[in-house]
């Protein structure tokens, strides 16, 4: 692995298709990339975890460890924000990807502005690097309701004093959420917080997303105590004085 100017975004492709290896990276490497590429699911965990990246673009179907194996693995250790590909743009994969942490995904049909513009969305939030030993008196203090409580400056958040091991766009929906206390937030707002840009009207990736954080929150949609979804129109965190309903 060559060293990469750190004024760059740094990528990891982990795909077994060379052809479309080279293609990706020669269309990123002048839009200030810097890239690095795996051809197996074993060697890009690895890279993964030992290098200084700013995302990984993963492909789900590779033989040996295949793309999901290689997302379980990442997120037992790593918050590396994850693009995936699809090969025919499965909602069950993008489903499975996204409910294991992936940040986005993408079927292997895309067009390179829409690779681009999911990636920097990806990548602009792996920049965003917590404050290394960050007192919770300082002056960015927490953001606390309830049992939950968020440092945005840290990307940090507890839940019942204990660290919540989010991912970057999980920790993004949250902190939207909280900052919005009481009030609704539609899907798209949620979108626009989390990645700064549009989905697709039918995209389904932030209900994903949303699921998850609960299941990390332990919330019962059922009775929430956080995050409650409210029918046709999106998702409110619940003041501290709610009671479930």
């Amino acid at each position: 692995m060559e060293p990469h100017n750190h004024d760059l975004s740094n990528i990891l492709i982990v795909d077994d298709d060379r052809k479309l290896c080279r293609l990706i990276a020669d269309y990123l490497a002048p839009m200030g990339y810097a890239i690095d590429m795996a051809h197996t699911g074993d060697q890009g965990l690895d890279m993964a975890l030992t290098g200084n990246f700013d995302a990984m673009i993963l492909d789900v179907m590779m033989p040996g460890m295949d793309g999901f194996e290689v997302l379980k693995a990442l997120r037992r250790q790593s918050n590396l924000p994850v693009l995936m590909l699809t090969a025919r743009g499965d909602e069950t994969d993008r489903i499975v990807g996204l409910e294991m942490g992936a940040d986005d995904y993408l079927p292997k049909t895309f067009s390179s502005r829409e690779l681009l513009a999911r990636l920097r969305a990806v990548t602009r939030r792996s920049r965003i690097e917590p404050v290394a030993a960050q007192p919770e008196n300082a002056a960015d203090a927490p953001l606390t309701i309830g049992n939950v409580s968020i440092l945005q400056a840290a990307r940090s958040a507890r839940l019942d004093g204990k660290p919540l091991e989010l991912t970057p766009i999980e920790f993004d929906l949250l902190n939207a959420l909280m900052q919005a206390v009481g009030r609704v937030l539609s899907r798209d707002q949620l979108l626009d917080a989390a990645a700064g840009r549009s989905y697709e009207v039918f995209d389904r990736s932030i209900d994903i997303h949303i699921s998850s954080l609960r299941r990390k929150l332990k919330d019962n949609p059922r009775q929430p105590r956080f995050i409650k979804t409210v029918r046709s129109a999106g998702y409110m965190f619940l003041p501290a004085d709610t009671s479930p309903s």
